[in-house]
């Protein structure tokens, strides 16, 4: 049943966050606005992909969730689809964030920030040790004993990496250490493209009681850029499969790690009792790397890669107070992972699986886009689309994020965002009949709904244009809306690429110093 929607004022909601019960804070701007100035609390759920993202962030449909914008209307539009699509306690903070900021009350700029803030707070009270680019490429070249672990995802690494560094992607650095450093003489070295990967990577192999001196590399990969030094594009090293004597080493460090910050193992029928329960909201991520998710996993979980969960909690977790239950299939990952949730402020415990157990789902995670399925729009197949725009007299309008759409679209289509489809609609040519797609064809089904008219949604979306081996084109293409999508990383950006970078840099840094003087903050770091 769908709930009304309330309107809640800057103090009272300052009063929710910090009554005991769970609460979800909703931004409904695109990323962009949102980087500039935001809640800490708040979640980035564009109202344009609000169907897509808020049946994971909020599961309970009796949570309290707040939705806010900066003035624009977003806000209200948003909770009021969320209401009509059952969710029963929802409101629209008065006044949106001005009325946040006048009150006093701490604003923010940038993306993840209780992510990059914890890692901060993490290296001030835990005393992360670290070294320089230039004390690095000094080891490098004196061909010290060193071994350099980059603990982002293997497409960042893939991207731009340092030379000789090998992708160890955050949860994964405990678990396969022992076969990556079989001498504890070696030096090891964490990096990443800034300052939070590197910090709660080397952090977490000193927690595990690794013996190897350990540090973080400063400012990762942007400070060895900056220092003039040879960024690597394309490199493939991967780790090898973990052997029996560094799962048994990983195993026992994880059991140290696990009774120092106290976390609980708990078995499937505590589970099922947990998601039975309609008084807590309850997250259940898988911490393995993406490919072993996508050979089998158990019904109903999400993947969430340790080290990314950890670098972008907002994106997986949305309403605070909630249970979370890491789940991977020897303890390690789920363990290293549920130790820096816990000390962030969640309520974590983790699950051990057999990968090879009957029943397991497989392939990647499709999320449901709530409503898609219940309007009746016209579609088209991708052939038949094809022959109308050989034929002339028909739009394709991609609803992608900007940045896989500048990778590869339909030729000839036009970039917009649902959040303004409105506006967007208004630019492009008139009297072309309208073919909306989108990933999976989901948003697109909504969007033509909207539109109303002739227009139409491609069945299956671009996927499925895809699979029939249509070509696509690459590039900005045609815009009719301006990427707000997606807050560019700096060395994206058209600007000074180095000045974007001591920018982005100065600003992590400075979060721990924000931190010290906010109350709504949960960390609780064990130094």
């Amino acid at each position: 049943m769908s709930g009304t929607v309330k309107r809640i004022g800057a103090k009272a909601l300052k009063a929710a966050f910090h009554d005991g019960g769970e609460i979800a804070l909703l931004d409904a701007r695109e990323e962009v606005p949102f980087d500039a100035r935001h809640l800490l609390m708040a979640s980035c759920v564009p109202l344009g992909r609000m169907e897509a993202l808020a049946g994971d962030l909020v599961p309970r449909r009796d949570t309290r969730a707040v939705w806010c914008d900066d003035g624009e209307g977003y806000a209200e539009r948003a909770a009021a689809r969320m209401a009509a699509l059952g969710w029963s306690d929802v409101s629209v903070l008065d006044g949106g964030i001005d009325a946040w900021d006048a009150a006093g009350f701490p604003m923010y700029s940038g993306v993840h920030v209780p992510s990059k803030a914890f890692a901060e707070v993490v290296e001030h009270e835990a005393g992360t040790p670290y070294i320089s680019a230039a004390e690095l490429k000094a080891l490098m070249d004196s061909k010290a004993d060193i071994a350099i672990f980059d603990s982002r995802s293997y497409e960042e690494y893939h991207s731009n990496s340092i030379p000789g560094a090998i992708s160890v992607p955050g949860a994964e650095l405990v678990y396969r250490f022992k076969d990556l450093t079989p001498s504890p003489d070696t030096m090891v070295i964490v990096n990443c493209g800034g300052r939070t990967r590197s910090i709660i990577g080397a952090q977490s192999l000193i927690n595990a009681g690794v013996p190897n001196k350990v540090v973080s590399l400063m400012n990762g990969t942007q400070d060895w850029h900056l220092a003039g030094y040879e960024v690597v594009k394309d490199a493939t090293r991967r780790p090898p499969p973990v052997s029996p004597a560094g799962l048994k080493a990983a195993q026992d460090a994880a059991a140290r790690v696990a009774q120092r910050a106290g976390i609980r193992t708990i078995d499937a029928a505590t589970l099922e009792s947990w998601r039975a329960d309609t008084k807590r909201t309850l997250y259940v991520l898988d911490v393995r790397t993406p490919e072993e998710y996508a050979a089998g996993h158990l019904p109903g979980v999400r993947p969430a890669p340790g080290g990314q969960l950890i670098q972008e909690t907002d994106v997986f977790c949305g309403a605070w107070g909630a249970r979370v239950v890491l789940v991977d299939d020897n303890g390690v990952r789920a363990t290293m992972t549920a130790s820096w949730m816990q000390q962030m402020g969640w309520d974590a415990a983790i699950m051990r699986f057999d990968p090879a157990a009957p029943g397991l789902a497989t392939g990647p995670y499709a999320p449901v886009v709530l409503g898609a399925d219940a309007v009746t729009v016209a579609t088209i197949e991708p052939a038949a689309l094809q022959d109308r725009l050989t034929a002339g007299g028909t739009l394709v309008v991609d609803l992608d994020y900007s940045r896989p759409y500048r990778a590869g679209h339909i030729p000839g289509a036009w970039y917009a965002m649902r959040t303004e489809l409105e506006t967007a609609l208004a630019k492009l040519p008139a009297h072309y009949a309208l073919v909306f797609t989108s990933p999976d064809g989901a948003l697109a089904r909504l969007a033509a709904a909207e539109a109303g008219g002739t227009a139409m949604a491609l069945a299956g979306g671009t996927s499925a244009w895809q699979a029939a081996g249509l070509p696509l084109e690459t590039g900005e293409g045609h815009l009719a809306s301006t990427p707000a999508d997606i807050r560019l990383k700096a060395r994206e950006q058209g600007k000074d690429v180095e000045e974007a970078m001591r920018e982005y840099l100065a600003w992590e840094i400075e979060l721990v110093n924000q931190m010290a003087a906010d109350e709504e903050q949960r960390f609780k770091v064990l130094a």
